[in-house]
């Protein structure tokens, strides 16, 4: 639930620019992104509440500038909502915990799922594997 008082433990929480993605849906550019080319073992959890939304084994090198992934750790962890804005029809991905923007998913990624979640590094908070 986005109360006003969980409003300010985001901002206190996150960056000025982690907020902007999380909170406001706003898009890093780019190449920008601190996890883009990690390829370290880990999981990558939400940067607004900690859940933990996808595994480095589902990610991959999309070559779109953003942390691509084939599939979330467990469906339960994603939702998805039509996204109209700029003028395109897209599927935005957002953590179900916080409602954080995650990025948004499109049907060309590859096997198993045919799927590409487009991920902000902003939204992401990486822990490598022991």
């Amino acid at each position: 639930m986005n109360t006003p008082s969980n409003e300010v433990r985001y901002r206190a929480k996150l960056s000025p620019e982690a907020y902007a993605v999380c909170r406001e849906g706003v898009t890093e550019p780019a190449y920008s992104g601190k996890y883009v080319t990690l390829k370290d073992d880990g999981t990558y959890s939400c940067a607004g509440c900690g859940q933990i939304l996808f595994s480095s084994e589902a990610k991959y090198d999309s070559g779109s500038g953003w942390p691509s992934f084939f599939t979330p750790l467990a469906e339960d962890r994603i939702k998805e909502k039509e996204d109209i804005s700029h003028g395109m029809r897209r599927v935005e991905v957002l953590c179900t915990k916080c409602d954080s923007h995650l990025g948004h998913v499109f049907p060309d990624g590859p096997n198993p799922t045919g799927l590409r979640y487009c991920v902000n590094s902003l939204s992401l908070e990486f822990k490598k594997s022991d």
